[in-house]
């Protein structure tokens, strides 16, 4: 697998009035060219703060304290702020949970997507135009030309989220991350949505991060998938492997969890107890090991990275 994106030892923590969160510690995953990978957890897990960091646009509060993101060989925490702006939009691209937010209430859709147009590509003038209805056509808006006059909003949930893709795919990025892309979206849109960022990435060799809460979304998008908890990442490993035999207690909890996996409400578990506090001076090394059925004093060691026929990696000393 030709990697485009290798994060190795990432750590971030917030620094806020209630003492110093460590929002992420010790996160490796690669991300292959052409490849979707999930990226799976309770919310609050880091899915979102890890996709930041990626992107260099975290809070102002968070600091990286340790590790590095190359992005096609380049390390994009090193760089300077202007070439990873050049980087972001052209070579990385995001959806954003809510798109209502994302975009600019006071600015016609069609001028957004220009707006990417102008600052990453050399299209020029009325040709930004004709290509930003071109984009609002490719993902499927119908009446493009009329709707590139519209504001936001003027145009419904599902339409919005069209948009934001369209604005995401102007400049043909090589790595496409969606942060909950189907949120708030009935079950139909939110179909038509996946649907559509499937055959863009396989239209465009492009790779894609999928972060969602949603496991059955992940089992029918991802060719693998990574597991989130508390800020580290437990397992990753290829999708029918990952539901056919879960390594990870958290995993497998997840898994038991979705409505699927159960025969009869009754069946249906829940994960016991919360994630931990981030803020606390004594996190466990283990941060599951307060929720884990199989915890032992080992636990309370850091469990390294454990790789498992070759295909996946668990975090953990009693995996499954």
């Amino acid at each position: 697998m030709n990697t485009l994106l290798d994060i190795s030892g990432l750590s971030l923590e917030f620094r806020t009035r209630g003492g110093t969160v460590s929002a992420l510690q010790n996160v490796s995953l690669s991300i292959g060219k052409g490849e979707t990978v999930g990226l799976v957890g309770e919310s609050g897990s880091g899915k979102s703060v890890l996709s930041y960091a990626i992107m260099g646009i975290q809070d102002p509060a968070a600091r990286i304290t340790a590790g590095s993101v190359r992005f096609d060989g380049m390390d994009l925490l090193a760089m300077p702020q202007r070439q990873l702006a050049d980087i972001r939009g052209r070579e990385i691209a995001m959806i954003f949970q809510n798109p209502r937010v994302a975009l600019n209430p006071i600015r016609r859709v069609g001028q957004q997507i220009g707006d990417v147009l102008a600052r990453h590509t050399t299209t020029l003038g009325r040709d930004r135009e004709a290509r930003a209805v071109a984009m609002l056509q490719a993902v499927r808006i119908p009446d493009p030309q009329r709707r590139a006059r519209a504001y936001p909003f003027e145009m419904s949930g599902g339409q919005c989220q069209r948009v934001m893709i369209a604005m995401a795919l102007a400049a043909n990025p090589s790595l496409l991350i969606a942060d909950e892309p189907t949120t708030g979206l009935d079950v139909t849109t939110q179909a038509a949505i996946m649907r559509l960022l499937r055959d863009a990435a396989g239209d465009r060799q492009m790779s894609t991060v999928l972060i969602t809460h949603d496991l059955a979304l992940a089992s029918e998008s991802c060719d693998r998938i990574a597991v989130m908890h508390a800020g580290h990442i437990v397992e990753v490993a290829p999708t029918r492997e990952l539901f056919a035999h879960p390594r990870h207690p958290y995993t497998a909890a997840l898994i038991r969890s979705v409505p699927a996996s159960a025969a009869t409400l009754a069946d249906l578990d829940s994960i016991p107890g919360s994630l931990p506090d981030l803020r606390a001076p004594d996190l466990p090394a283990c941060r599951f090991v307060e929720r884990c059925a199989q915890a032992q004093a080992r636990c309370r060691e850091l469990p390294l990275p454990q790789v498992v026929e070759n295909t996946s990696t668990v975090s953990c000393h009693f995996p499954l």
